[in-house]
């Protein structure tokens, strides 16, 4: 969220944050979100009986900001279809692994588990399948000899805070969009994910 704000902030990208909003009134990005004078707020899921009232509570604010573009980053929670297909085209994802690999959770575990070379993240626009939505862009970092989970997941949150502020730039150029089950940009259908190139050091 941060490296998000801070790319609009800094003109890098064509675009404003209207809101930030958490499902747990103690994240940290609530608190840093209000530091940098964004509107922000708390919708506790723990007060709702169901994932239908809470998703309820959640679109009245969004609705209500004009947000055109909603970008879910840290948000561990799996959305219902129906607010899934209110949003769709229009609802962005962060995960920490190079789709359709590793899809749900200790993705950095299960890499080093398999025995993976290459290890990274990507940006998708979210479906009804869980980490299953057409794939926008993937930023890759190298499996190095002696990686635990939490050196390889510091790396790959390096690539995180430069591919996200990517993927959400060219949509808020109009140069990209979800058009049925694909993608096109520049007008033309994206045949594969965009390889970003950050330049990872060894």
């Amino acid at each position: 969220m941060l490296a998000v704000a801070h790319a609009c902030q800094a003109g890098r990208i064509n675009a404003g944050i209207v809101l930030v909003l958490s499902d747990r009134a103690d994240a940290p990005g609530l608190a840093a979100a209000l530091g940098l004078g964004l509107p922000a707020a708390a919708i506790d899921a723990s007060n709702f009986v169901s994932r239908d009232r809470f998703e309820a509570a959640l679109e009245q604010p969004i609705d209500r900001s004009g947000a055109e573009l909603l970008l879910l980053a840290g948000f561990m929670r799996i959305l219902s279809d129906s607010f899934v297909q209110r949003y769709r085209g229009r609802l962005l994802n962060i995960h920490p692994s190079l789709l359709p690999k590793h899809k749900g959770l200790h993705t950095h575990r299960r890499a080093l588990e398999a025995g993976d070379r290459a290890h990274g993240a990507s940006v998708h626009f979210v479906t009804a399948e869980l980490d299953g939505g057409p794939v926008i862009c993937q930023a890759r970092v190298a499996v190095r000899s002696g990686d635990t989970e939490q050196s390889l997941a510091a790396r790959v949150l390096e690539q995180e805070h430069r591919l996200y502020p990517f993927a959400v730039g060219l949509v808020a150029d109009g140069r990209l969009e979800l058009k049925g089950d694909g993608i096109v940009l520049d007008g033309q259908a994206l045949r594969a994910p965009l390889e970003v190139d950050h330049s990872e050091q060894p």
